[in-house]
């Protein structure tokens, strides 16, 4: 396994944490749970923000622009609903 696999990975996997924190804050029923899994996630967004700007640095997380007439689709269709 190359180092880019292994950072997509690690990426991945954060990002299912990222995931599971986020629930466990919304669900948690008292304020001290809540508290730690609010934590939990800013720390995990943290990591994550880490690993994708080191995927970048490197070339391995490839951004694609977006086409400004998808974008004004998308704006066209949510507007009703503000």
């Amino acid at each position: 396994m190359d180092d880019k696999c292994i950072m997509e990975n690690l990426l991945l996997t954060e990002k299912g944490v990222c995931d599971l924190y986020m629930h466990g804050a919304i669900e948690s029923s008292t304020a001290n749970v809540h508290q730690a899994f609010k934590k939990a996630l800013d720390d995990s967004i943290c990591m994550q923000d880490s690993i994708y700007k080191e995927m970048s640095a490197k070339g391995w997380y490839q951004m694609e622009q977006a086409e400004a007439q998808k974008l004004q689709k998308v704006k066209n269709q949510f507007a009703g609903m503000a």
